[in-house]
């Protein structure tokens, strides 16, 4: 399964990709939201994981933008926000699940398999 991960905090998304490889998943990293929306218009991914906080452009415009151009890949929401604040929001924008930090490693694995129906 190939798998962008948009995290500004470098340490959380090397060790996502670094489980995330354990379990074979192929895993790019993008640390802004720009970058991340150039990533993930352009290639195709499995799953993306978004984080919400991001520099440049923040996750919920990432994820509005790519279901604007007709991104249809599934998106994980990330964010240390509490998930009342938040889920209904980056749903209505498009997301496909959202996951509060601190997560669960397996549940996040047993998410991005649910998601792309692997």
């Amino acid at each position: 399964m190939r798998v962008l991960v948009v995290e500004d905090d470098v340490t959380m998304a090397e060790t996502i990709r670094d489980g995330l490889a354990l379990q074979c998943f192929t895993v790019d990293l993008r640390h802004d939201g720009a970058a991340g929306l150039s990533a993930a218009s352009g290639d195709a991914y499995d799953v993306i994981v978004l984080d919400i906080m991001l520099p440049r452009i923040d996750g919920r415009e990432v994820c509005r933008q790519l279901r604007e151009r007709n991104v249809r890949t599934p998106i994980l929401m990330l964010s240390a926000t509490s998930p009342e604040d938040v889920t209904g929001d980056v749903l209505a924008l498009g997301a496909d699940d959202f996951l509060g930090k601190p997560f669960s490693f397996p549940v996040l694995v047993a998410r991005l398999r649910a998601l792309s129906q692997e």
